[in-house]
């Protein structure tokens, strides 16, 4: 899945994280809503910039980069 539609990186723009579609919300903004509980319903009422593909994007694009994360081994 290409991200680039929805997600982009601009310098200067929340410290040059992941931002959606321009708009001064990041991925970790969306991820962080859902994680303490809200909606994407109510995600979207309190944030009617956004699209609900935004949100599914966002949380496609968290397990992508999840998938590809270097594991460390255990120290011992």
């Amino acid at each position: 899945m290409s991200y680039a539609e929805r997600i982009g990186v601009e310098p200067g723009k929340r410290g040059g994280r992941p931002v959606i579609r321009g708009l001064r919300i990041t991925v970790y903004d969306v991820l962080g809503w859902l994680a303490d509980g809200m909606t994407p319903d109510e995600i979207l009422e309190d944030f009617p910039e956004l699209e609900r593909a935004d949100i599914q994007t966002c949380l496609a694009y968290a397990a992508n980069r999840e998938r590809h994360a270097t594991v460390l081994p255990a120290s011992s």
